[in-house]
C-alpha cells in the first residue's frame, strides 16, 4: 500500500519550512501569496490529502477582479496579438486572480464605443478601450467613474481630464519619426502624402502634427499634400494610394499613421516592380514584415504591446485597491522602431 503524503512532503517538495506549511493550512498568521502558490502547487504533486484546503485558501486570501477591454477589428492581426498579450498580462498576475473579458467594436460609432464600455462597466472592476474621441465617450466615462469604475483609454487619448490614464506612444513624437525616416531616405525632395484613419482619432491628428511640424521645421524641400483619410480599411487606402501616386509622379514618401497600411503596400507593389517610394506604416503584421524585407516599407513603428498590457493590468490593479486619486495621467511607451536588419 502506497505510503500517505504527509505535510513534511509538501514541505519538501515546496522548499519551505514544515512550520509555513502549516500556517498555510490553518490560516494562523498571513503567508505571502507567492509562497501559498508554491505549496499548494507541492501539495497536488505529492497528492497531499488536504490539498483541496491549500487551494482554498489561496482563493480565498487573493482578491478576484475582472477588467473589461474593447478593442477594435476582431479578424485584424493586431488586435488578434493584442487580446492575446492582454490574457497573458492578468494570466502572469500572481496579487490577483484576474478575469479578462475583450469585446471588439464592430465599428468606429461612438455610440458603440460608448455601449461597450458601459456594458462592461456592469460586471468589471475597471475597463480599457481604443476608442476615437468624442463627447459621447466623455459621457459615458463620466458615468463609469461615478460608479467608482475606473476607465482607461489605450493607443488613442479619449475623454481627457475624466478617463483615468492614457496608455500607449507620443503620438506627436512617433509623427516626427516617420517624417524624419521619410525625408531622410527619400531619394530626392517632393512631396509627400500622409493617411489618417478619421477625424476623430486624436491620436492621428498627432501624429500628422508631428509629421508636418518636423517637415516644416527640419525638411523644408519637401512639402506635405493634403491629408487623406482612409477609415482604416485596406480597399480605401489601396485605391487612394494609386489615384495618389498616378496625380503625383514625383511623391517622394507616404506615411500610414493608423490602420490600412495593407492597401498601400499592395498599390505600391502594383505600380512598382521595385521600391520607388518611401512608406513608413505603424505595427508589425505578417504582411508589413514581409514588405520591411522587400524594400516597400522602410519603417515599422511598433507598439511595444506585451509591455502596454502589463503596464494597464498594473494600473487597473492599483486604481481599484486604493479608489479614485483625482489625477488623470498619461503614460508613454517607448515604440519600437524596425528596420530591415533587424527583424
Amino acid at each position: 500500500m502506497a505510503r500517505r503524503s504527509t505535510i513534511k512532503d509538501v514541505a519538501r517538495e515546496a522548499g519551505v519550512s514544515v512550520t509555513t506549511v502549516d500556517r498555510a493550512l490553518n490560516g494562523r498568521l498571513t503567508v505571502r501569496e507567492d509562497t501559498m502558490r508554491k505549496i499548494a502547487e507541492a501539495a497536488h504533486r505529492v497528492g497531499y490529502h488536504a490539498r483541496g484546503l491549500i487551494a482554498y485558501r489561496l482563493e480565498t486570501a487573493v482578491p478576484q477582479m475582472r477588467f473589461g477591454f474593447v478593442l477594435l477589428k476582431r479578424t485584424q492581426e493586431f488586435f488578434q496579438n493584442f487580446a492575446q498579450e492582454i490574457e497573458r498580462a492578468v494570466a502572469q498576475r500572481t496579487d490577483i486572480r484576474g478575469q479578462a473579458v475583450i469585446r471588439f467594436a464592430s465599428s468606429q460609432s461612438p455610440d458603440e464605443f460608448a455601449s461597450l464600455l458601459v456594458d462592461l462597466g456592469k460586471s468589471c472592476d475597471a475597463v480599457a478601450c481604443v476608442a476615437v474621441n468624442h463627447h459621447r465617450l466623455d459621457q459615458a466615462v463620466q458615468d463609469l467613474k461615478a460608479r467608482g469604475v475606473p476607465v482607461f483609454a489605450l493607443l488613442n487619448d479619449f475623454a481627457q481630464g475624466i478617463r483615468r490614464n492614457y496608455l500607449g506612444l507620443n503620438n506627436m513624437k512617433v509623427g516626427r519619426q516617420a517624417a524624419w525616416m521619410v525625408t531622410r531616405t527619400a531619394r530626392a525632395a517632393g512631396p509627400l502624402a500622409i493617411f489618417i484613419g478619421g477625424n476623430r482619432w486624436h491620436g492621428h491628428d498627432l501624429r500628422e502634427t508631428g509629421f508636418r511640424s518636423f517637415v516644416r521645421e527640419k525638411a523644408p524641400g519637401f512639402s506635405v499634400l493634403d491629408t487623406l483619410v482612409n477609415l482604416e480599411t485596406r480597399q480605401v487606402t489601396y485605391e487612394a494610394t494609386i489615384d495618389l501616386v498616378r496625380r503625383h509622379p514625383d511623391l517622394r514618401g507616404i506615411y500610414v499613421a493608423g490602420g490600412g497600411m495593407e492597401g498601400a503596400i499592395a498599390a505600391l507593389r502594383e505600380l512598382h516592380a521595385m521600391p520607388q517610394i518611401v512608406l513608413v506604416v505603424n505595427e508589425l503584421t505578417v504582411e508589413s514584415r514581409a514588405a520591411l524585407l522587400d524594400g516597400y516599407v522602410n519603417l515599422v513603428i511598433q507598439t511595444p504591446l506585451a509591455e502596454l498590457c502589463r503596464d494597464v493590468i498594473d494600473l487597473m490593479v492599483k486604481a481599484v485597491q486604493k479608489g479614485e486619486d483625482g489625477i488623470a495621467g498619461q503614460h508613454f511607451l517607448d515604440p519600437r522602431l524596425l528596420l530591415p536588419e533587424i527583424i
